[in-house]
This record gives C-alpha cells, sequence and structure tokens, in this order.
C-alpha cells in the first residue's frame, strides 16, 4: 500500500481531535497510522515533573525514552513535517493535525459557525448540524462533510490523500 497523507485544521474546540481520534481508531485496525500535531502556542508536555526524563529533557538535550513496548523522542528543535514523518518510520496513514499552510490535501472541521478565512486551505468541510451552511457563500469545489459520519471521512481520506512511497 502507498502511504497517504492527510490533514485537518479548524477552530480551537471546533472538533479535530474527536474526529482525528475516532477516524484514528477505526483505522489502527487494519493500517499503521501515524499523526503530528501542531502547538503553536507551544503549549504541549509529555512528561512528568521530576521525573528522570523530565529532568534530562529540562537541560535542553534531545532525549528519547526507550521501553518495551514505546519509543518517546523529545526533540529540542524544530523539524519539518517530512523529517519528523520520517522518524515514525513504517506507516500507512498520516495525520497532520494543524499547520494549515502545509501543502496536504486538508479537511476543514467546523461547529457552530464556519470560518471563511480557512477556505483557501481546505479542500472539504467536514460539520455537524449546528450550522446553517446556506448562510455561506461557499467555493463550488467545497466537498460537504458530516462531521459525525467517521466512515465518510475516512472515505474521503482514500480518495483525496496525497499518495507516496
Amino acid at each position: 500500500m502507498q502511504k497517504i497523507s492527510v490533514a485537518f485544521t479548524g477552530p480551537s474546540n471546533s472538533g479535530k481531535t474527536t474526529a482525528i481520534v475516532k477516524i484514528a481508531e477505526k483505522l489502527t485496525k487494519k493500517y499503521k497510522v501515524a499523526i503530528i500535531k501542531n502547538d503553536p502556542g507551544d503549549k504541549a508536555r509529555f512528561d512528568v515533573k521530576g521525573k528522570d526524563s523530565w529532568k534530562f529533557a529540562q537541560t535542553g538535550a534531545n532525549v528519547a525514552v526507550v521501553s518495551p513496548t514505546r519509543t518517546t523522542l523529545f526533540l529540542q528543535e524544530k523539524r519539518e513535517i517530512k523529517d519528523v514523518a520520517k522518524l515514525f518510520g513504517e506507516y500507512d496513514i498520516l495525520i497532520v493535525e494543524g499547520l494549515k499552510y502545509l501543502d496536504l490535501p486538508r479537511i476543514g472541521i467546523f461547529r457552530n459557525k464556519l470560518d471563511e478565512s480557512y477556505f483557501p486551505y481546505i479542500k472539504a468541510i467536514a460539520c455537524d448540524n449546528s450550522i446553517d451552511l446556506s448562510k455561506y457563500k461557499l467555493p463550488k469545489d467545497m466537498e460537504i462533510l458530516e462531521l459525525n459520519d467517521i466512515d465518510g471521512l475516512i472515505e474521503w481520506i482514500f480518495k483525496n490523500g496525497v499518495k507516496n512511497d
């Protein structure tokens, strides 16, 4: 199978993470899935204060924590998405949350209202019935997806995702 890459974007609290989790839960039953999340506010923390790995990371060094079931890598530098994806090794599907400027087929996730500033970056809108789409001027080629139809979102990923080796 060729690798497939796709992205999701949308305002805070629009349901991006929830949708991605539901998609990944279904896909990981048959495929190796990798997820990259953008953290524009540099708020994410991945370790417990006081633990050895936290102490190592506080030095500014790059740190890897290896256990029998996982590997966690703490890099103290920015990396390009393609370089981060390589760190995953083998995967079938790469899902990126955020990074709306990244050139990937992208679903915009919205609840309660559409933010038209996302339109230049997305190929599809996924929303629920909290939005009255008739109140918006949508681009003619914009696909409309039901946010809660996980199978429909997955179908869109396979149809529109970037396929690469």
